[in-house]
């Protein structure tokens, strides 16, 4: 009989993914313990099996207070959802030296029936290799994976979570009255720019249906440079850049400069920005200021993938577009280190260069990627719909259950 494992349950994803996994690890005889931090997480815990505890104190005490409980229970295993939050960095950092396995549940890496889950770190952190031999070497012996489980998942439901979790937190003054939210915007104000974004996004779709069908027919060359959300650990902790904002301004510099004078630069906003910024007016004046009149064209809405499909290069921070763009064989410029950031997938010169025939991805070393990456980090299952939420509790408690990991096999 498999030894039982005792498991130190986080922050999660607003909604009820990690209280159904609980309960899995419970039912499979392991020990779950959980720490709420505010009003939303212990909505989101109720009637879970387990102990769970409420973190009180000022954010300096964590650290001893993670520690205590690893004893008080002795964790073997403890699941975040993000490994950058202030809340979880004390117990990400201090794990090793503890004997504590960390997994990480992330946003898939690839979209949309698909999330992350591995060891220690996603992302800017994860023990995936920058290595593309080894890739090679490890895609093309390990067998194809069958077509994920499909579900569909609205972004209402996704909403309704998210709301769901804050309305809770009306309640944090009196529950948690340190707790302070890891994301720069609050909620009300956030739910504030989504709704003036929403009543525009109708006529934003016609009209940027047209100017998608005017780029591409125009038979003009032109580069995609999709935007991510400022508020996102990829920006905040990953790169080198402070916000979109700094982002725009080096590549349209570098585009003014550089770029074939018939070249177009298409920037799309990322679907889910909740339109606190003036995109639009930034871009005039940056247009402005490095003289491309006529050579930016901006959306606020559109299917990336016939953009793509035509486009001479991609050039992205670290945003999963570029995992897209590699798929579809256009080349692609990475200005930071995703784990796509591989000799033989994204452009190795300097982004100046990257302006003038850049060459497209190895297809082969893609393939062998996209299949180490299924193997070793991606979970079929989604985080909010029920379905989803089934399949990815399922998946994921065998992953969590197995010694070592499947990347840990890998390696």
């Amino acid at each position: 009989m498999k030894p039982k494992r005792a498991f130190l349950f986080l922050q999660g994803v607003c909604s009820p993914f990690n209280q159904r996994l609980a309960r899995r690890l419970t039912d499979d005889g392991h020990r779950v313990v959980k720490v709420n931090f505010n009003a939303g997480d212990m909505a989101y815990w109720q009637r879970t099996h387990g102990h769970s505890h409420l973190f009180r104190d000022p954010l300096s005490e964590l650290p001893a207070f993670i520690q205590s409980l690893w004893q008080r229970y002795a964790i073997t295993d403890q699941i975040v959802f993000g490994d950058r939050r202030p809340v979880h960095r004390p117990a990400v950092d201090q794990a090793a030296d503890a004997g504590v396995r960390t997994h990480v549940f992330e946003e898939g890496y690839f979209r949309p029936f698909w999330i992350t889950l591995e060891r220690e770190g996603v992302n800017g952190h994860s023990l995936l290799p920058r290595d593309p031999s080894w890739f090679y070497e490890t895609g093309k012996k390990l067998p194809e994976l069958p077509p994920p489980v499909r579900f569909r998942s609205s972004f209402k439901i996704r909403a309704m979570h998210d709301v769901a979790y804050h309305l809770a937190g009306l309640a944090n003054p009196l529950i948690a009255p340190r707790y302070r939210n890891h994301a720069p915007i609050t909620a009300p104000v956030e739910y504030a720019g989504y709704i003036k974004r929403f009543t525009l996004l109708k006529q934003w779709k016609k009209r940027d249906a047209k100017r998608i069908t005017s780029l591409i027919e125009s038979g003009k060359p032109y580069f995609m440079l999709p935007l991510q959300l400022n508020t996102d650990a990829q920006i905040r902790d990953h790169s080198p850049y402070a916000n979109m904002k700094e982002v725009m301004d080096h590549v349209m510099g570098s585009f003014a400069e550089h770029a074939p004078s018939d070249a177009l630069l298409c920037i799309k906003n990322h679907p889910l920005d909740m339109g606190l910024v003036n995109y639009p007016k930034i871009i005039e004046k940056l247009v402005d200021f490095y003289g491309l009149q006529g050579r930016i064209v901006y959306l606020e809405s559109g299917d990336l993938n016939p953009l793509i499909k035509h486009a001479v290069g991609t050039v992205t921070v670290n945003s999963t577009v570029g995992i897209v763009s590699l798929e579809k064989q256009c080349p692609t410029f990475a200005l930071s280190d995703p784990i796509y950031n591989l000799a033989g997938l994204t452009y190795e010169g300097s982004l100046e260069e990257f302006w003038h025939q850049p060459p497209a991805p190895n297809p082969t070393l893609f393939g062998y990627f996209q299949n180490t990456v299924m193997h070793a980090a991606q979970v079929n299952g989604g985080f909010y719909c029920q379905p989803s939420i089934d399949l990815a509790v399922d998946n994921s408690a065998r992953i969590l259950e197995a010694c070592p990991s499947p990347l840990e096999k890998l390696l």
